[in-house]
């Protein structure tokens, strides 16, 4: 089943590259709210996608602001 499309949260960031283990991997792959979440790497804007049906997108850019990236949401 697919997710609802209003449960995709889409940011642009400056997030380089992850590893698994890394504090911003543990971070969203812990979160109870987070169902899912990727990084484009390949794509000049570093796309975060985030899927959560709770999560607004001012919550989400703040998670990723205190781990120390920039995060803007994209419409």
């Amino acid at each position: 089943m697919k997710p609802d499309l209003n449960t995709i949260h889409i940011f642009k960031t400056n997030i380089k590259k992850t590893e698994p283990g890394c504090t911003m991997h543990q971070t969203l792959d812990n979160h109870t709210a987070i169902q899912q979440w990727s990084i484009d790497h390949e794509d000049v804007d570093c796309v975060l996608r985030v899927v959560s049906e709770t999560l607004e997108p001012k919550a989400i850019t703040a998670i990723i602001n205190a781990l120390g990236y920039e995060c803007q949401e994209l419409n």
